[in-house]
């Protein structure tokens, strides 16, 4: 899944409970942390008289995997990629869908068909030589969403296109997290997959979920394994994502190459954009929107987000003089944390 896990949850205390069923009056803070989907998952909520267990958590990850997982052979997805076209998934489905959203909206920056791309450039589930101009043109003709179809529970595809959910279905995983937390009538929760966030309503004192967007790393400010906090926020019923191209890239005669790959050109970004964090109402529309952004670069995305007051957004990027610079939207302002 994806490994761009730039959000942290800030907590002074986290406290960890054997989730016994209890029934009390006051609000019991519970929290556990687990591993899912190649990274980790950390979630906090408060209830009364209702629990989720960790091991319910670990199912729905588990069966969210059986049908997105490009390293699971029997997923869905993998399935389909191998040339199955019959598809009852409803997970598949509302990735396929969304992803559909995402792409017209958009413009085609953000495109699941770019699955041979990443592989080719060496960033994805196979690994192989940086490839020419010659065989990105070659890979190009199975690459755009509108060589896909998904009519009546059929796909509609060449053979040669692979279909990508990692940009996206990371934040649908914590979008059904949230559900099934909803539908037990617990509705105060952060959850975080790998940096995917969805927060519900505040604490049962009133505050609000403070999450930490990361300061990317450059060759110029030290590239290394250590993290620190950019910006915070204070956030309530809204999920928070963060896309980055400072962790997996290379370096080619003074060029860095990026894992965001444009679906347009069959080339990785080589703008100066280094980290877009979004918040919109769903985890999956937050992960989708700030690959897309990423793959845009700032004129454009600020440009797009001239047109949209239901997404908020925060941009780190790199000047010529190597100078980071951040950008943020208005609505994007009152949310951080000014204590």
């Amino acid at each position: 899944m994806r490994y761009l896990f730039f959000l942290i949850i800030l907590t002074l205390s986290y406290s960890f409970y054997s989730c016994k069923h209890k029934t009390t009056n006051k609000p019991t803070k519970i929290a556990f942390v687990g591993a899912a989907q190649g990274t980790y998952y950390s979630i906090i909520y408060f209830a009364t008289d209702t629990v989720v267990f960790q091991s319910e958590i670990d199912s729905l990850l588990d069966d969210f995997d059986l049908s997105a997982s490009l390293w699971k052979e029997n997923s869905t997805l993998s399935r389909v990629n191998n040339g199955e076209d019959s598809v009852s998934d409803k997970t598949f489905i509302k990735n396929f869908r969304l992803s559909e959203k995402v792409n017209k909206e958009s413009y085609g920056y953000f495109d699941i068909t770019v699955g041979s791309l990443v592989n080719a450039w060496g960033f994805g589930f196979k690994t192989g030589k940086k490839p020419d101009s010659i065989q990105i043109d070659s890979l190009l003709n199975f690459i755009g969403m509108e060589k896909i179809k998904l009519i009546n529970g059929k796909i509609e595809k060449l053979d040669g296109i692979k279909i990508d959910f990692n940009a996206i279905a990371q934040g649908l995983s914590v979008d059904y997290i949230g559900e099934f937390f909803r539908s037990k009538n617990i509705n105060s929760y952060i959850i975080d997959v790998g940096g995917e966030v969805l927060t519900g309503d505040k604490k049962p004192d009133s505050s609000l979920w403070y999450v930490g967007i990361e300061k990317p790393k450059t060759l110029e400010n030290g590239n290394d394994n250590s993290r620190e906090i950019e910006e915070i926020i204070a956030v309530e019923k809204c999920a928070v994502a963060t896309s980055g191209s400072y962790r997996k890239f290379y370096i080619k005669n003074g060029v860095r190459f990026s894992h965001t790959i444009n679906p347009k050109t069959g080339f990785p970004v080589t703008h100066s954009l280094l980290s877009a964090t979004v918040i919109t109402k769903t985890a999956a529309l937050a992960d989708a929107y700030a690959t897309a952004f990423m793959v845009m670069g700032v004129e454009k995305t600020k440009d797009f987000l001239k047109k949209r007051d239901d997404i908020e957004a925060f941009l780190i990027f790199e000047t010529k003089d190597k100078e980071l610079i951040t950008w943020q939207t208005k609505g994007f302002s009152k949310l951080v944390d000014q204590e």
